[in-house]
């Protein structure tokens, strides 16, 4: 089969129970791309040994007929989740070298429903932006161009999001802590869904801010989406903070039926900046889901405005407290130390070598913002303004709202290097419509939709009740249907 790695998951998944391809060959193709597309700068490591390995056995499954969904599927897996003997540097000088003896709940879980992994993907420093500017290994690159113009893939999850649209692997990881992500899906014209906080166990996934990270799959289709959650998700003793919830066959929901559901649109989003076209996209997404027999109400969450400041409070005090660890003492960067010099220079030197300028820049508001002077006029109230963000979305929900549909993002991909040279707070605001969520640990899925008058993908986001993924996908798909979004990036890599 020619051009496989083009291939969604339930494509190749029906495929490969047919014997109309071998995960293999399914795999060769993959690598084949991967080292085509070295140009996007989405692998940095790459593990092919690994994946024919892999391949060989999950062939050696389905032959047997014990195939679950994922057998034979490659996958790209961001370098935040640890993987037993692979590089994971969550993108960063700090963790140099470090192979972890030891596998991340998501990979494992993926790995014994058979799937392949391809290698690892690039990222934000630590997960830590929104355009994947900040990682040690180099800018990774959006496959949409305009002009010669290098695009952002959104962050901190563009080396998925890059490489999912590229072809460069049927599907991938990600991690969302304020967006990460629904932005970079948005920014490249694919899927990506972050599930309820504790839906997904966070064991083993590199940490950047503990009450907000959340592990999801980054797709070429809802039902992708759907078939990657199912294999991913599930209770874990090893993370106090997953849920015991039984996980349902999200696949199954997703019936295209909405009729009588009813969709909020946050009246609060229509923000001072969002660009007219994805205004009217969002109109546009409104009256698709209302054709579909949904009713469409406006709605209020009053506490929207203070949402990114209390994120940036928030998760910067959370990364300082995660990132305190990383002090060249047992492992990754120690800095080389002159005559005479102590513990103290040693720990210096090395978090200055070893962290880039926007994890210095975090660890540095989170330990303003968490000491004794500064607590309670700085998280204390953060912490505050997140519970009446939760209780927007609880009174919403409790009226009635099965639903709410709102932008992705403020505007299309932006130009790598064009945003937040000067003011870092101007790339930080293209979270303003995804950090609420993560705030009210609430399930929300960006979708294709349509492209700018320029040419670039426009994503529109669905936010879910808690623990009802099901129900949300299966809105998602009835978009992803109406849209009709196929557009691929023209290949230029």
């Amino acid at each position: 089969m020619t051009h496989a790695n083009q291939l969604t998951i339930a494509a190749a998944r029906d495929a490969l129970r047919k014997g109309e391809l071998s995960a293999v060959d399914l795999t060769m193709s993959c690598l084949t791309a991967i080292d085509a597309g070295d140009a996007l700068g989405a692998y940095v490591h790459k593990t092919p040994d690994i994946a024919l390995d892999q391949a060989r056995a999950a062939d050696a499954r389905i032959k047997a007929g014990d195939a679950p969904d994922l057998c034979g599927i490659p996958l790209g897996i961001k370098d935040v989740f640890c993987t037993k003997g692979v590089p994971s540097q969550a993108a960063s000088n700090i963790l140099a070298g470090f192979k972890p003896e030891y596998e991340s709940t998501v990979t494992s879980k993926l790995f014994t429903a058979g799937a392949v992994m391809l290698g690892k993907l690039n990222m934000d420093e630590f997960a830590m932006g929104s355009s994947n500017e900040s990682s040690c290994y180099g800018k990774a690159v959006n496959p949409w161009k305009v002009d010669a113009r290098h695009l952002t893939p959104g962050g901190s999850s563009g080396g998925s999001a890059a490489a999912v649209a590229a072809d460069l692997c049927i599907a991938a990881t990600g991690t969302d802590t304020g967006g990460s992500i629904r932005q970079p899906a948005a920014f490249t014209g694919i899927v990506g869904i972050k599930p309820t906080y504790g839906r997904v166990s966070r064991w083993g996934i590199i940490a950047y801010a503990s009450s907000l990270d959340q592990a999801g799959p980054m797709t070429k289709s809802v039902r992708d989406a759907a078939i990657m959650l199912g294999a991913m998700a599930g209770h874990d003793p090893k993370d106090s903070t997953s849920a015991d919830i039984a996980v349902p066959d999200f696949e199954a929901a997703l019936t295209g039926d909405i009729r009588g559901k009813k969709i909020g649109l946050p009246r609060e989003y229509r923000l001072d900046g969002l660009s007219a076209e994805v205004t009217a996209l969002w109109d546009k997404g409104a009256d698709m889901l209302r054709a579909a027999g949904a009713e469409i109400v406006d709605i209020s969450l009053p506490h929207t405005k203070y949402a990114l400041p209390a994120y940036y409070v928030i998760a910067p005090a959370e990364a300082s407290s995660n990132l305190a660890r990383y002090d060249g003492v047992r492992y990754g960067h120690r800095a080389k130390l002159s005559a005479g010099d102590g513990i103290t220079e040693m720990y210096e030197a090395t978090r200055a070598e070893g962290f880039g300028k926007e994890v210095q820049r975090r660890i540095m508001i989170g330990t303003y913002v968490l000491s004794a002077g500064f607590y309670d006029a700085y998280y204390n109230r953060a912490r505050k303004v997140r519970a009446l963000i939760k209780r927007d979305f609880e009174n919403a929900f409790a009226a009635g709202v099965d639903a709410i549909l709102a932008p992705a993002t403020p505007t299309p991909a932006f130009g790598l290097g064009e945003m937040g040279t000067t003011d870092p707070v101007e790339m930080y605001l293209n979270d303003v419509f995804t950090v609420t969520l993560n705030l009210a640990g609430l399930p929300g899925v960006a979708v294709p939709v349509g492209l700018s008058a320029s040419g670039l993908p426009l994503g529109l986001q669905l936010i879910g009740q808690p623990w009802q993924e099901a129900d949300l996908l299966n809105h998602a798909y009835v978009l992803e249907q109406a849209a009709g979004f196929v557009s691929k990036p023209e290949k230029w890599w």
